[in-house]
């Protein structure tokens, strides 16, 4: 099968590893590939004759202008898609992104899920939970030398490449026509997986819980948490930070 990843960072290009050691044909698609998703150069060269295509991109920035991106970018890949017969369009969103209106970037997801399911194309979204990857950013957001601040916002994050492998089985099935929940096994609060990350690193600063700091401040009770329906990975985030 053909497939086109649309995105090479954290996930695309673990993605297009995995799919090109199944035994898919895969091309990548970005920027630095002189593909441009704001404009549309490239695209059709990138996507002519693929089965499937998988978009990753994150918008440059998290603003309201995020809205603005998804909604050309999406838009292009769509009409792209349709001109070269793609059969499956792919796209990585996040769990509970329609239940934090307060976030722009989290409007701006919801809007691209809007568009593909408004679209002639079958499609499959895939939503998971924070990455395990962006726990430290996410902490040295609200961060100084002598202490951590955090929300005690509940949370159920996952390895990058669990959700790669998510993401790999969908891109070879039959379009789900709907939403695949993906999260890791243990959910925690933030606050508490910043006690656990910094242990792990032997950092002896303490976590204050502090319900105003930083991004996930605006997010209210546990609508970041899968469902029951959720595909939960085996990988624990006490583990990963071992590795």
């Amino acid at each position: 099968m053909k497939i086109t990843v649309i995105g090479t960072g954290l996930i695309g290009s673990q993605l297009a590893t995995v799919l090109t050691g199944h035994g898919h044909e895969v091309t990548t698609a970005s920027l630095s590939s002189g593909v441009d998703l704001l404009t549309g150069a490239g695209l059709d060269e990138a996507i002519a004759g693929a089965h499937t295509v998988v978009n990753v991109t994150n918008s440059p920035s998290f603003d309201e202008q995020s809205l603005a991106f998804f909604r050309t970018t999406v838009g292009n890949l769509l009409a792209a898609g349709d001109r070269a017969g793609v059969r499956h369009q792919v796209a990585l969103s996040i769990v509970g992104v329609d239940e934090v209106p307060q976030l722009d970037y989290y409007r701006a997801k919801t809007l691209q899920e809007e568009l593909m399911r408004g679209g002639s194309s079958p499609y499959s979204i895939v939503r998971a939970t924070q990455f395990f990857e962006f726990m430290e950013p996410t902490m040295s957001w609200t961060s100084d030398e002598n202490e951590v601040r955090l929300p005690a916002t509940p949370l159920q994050p996952i390895a990058s490449a669990d959700v790669v492998a998510a993401l790999a089985d969908v891109a070879e099935g039959s379009p789900l026509d709907g939403i695949l929940e993906v999260a890791g096994p243990d959910a925690y609060t933030l606050d508490e997986i910043g006690r656990i990350t910094l242990a792990a690193r032997g950092d002896r600063r303490p976590v204050v819980v502090d319900d105003k700091a930083g991004l996930f401040a605006a997010v209210q009770g546990d609508v970041l948490t899968p469902g029951p329906d959720a595909r939960l990975a085996s990988t624990r985030y006490r583990d990963w930070l071992k590795d």
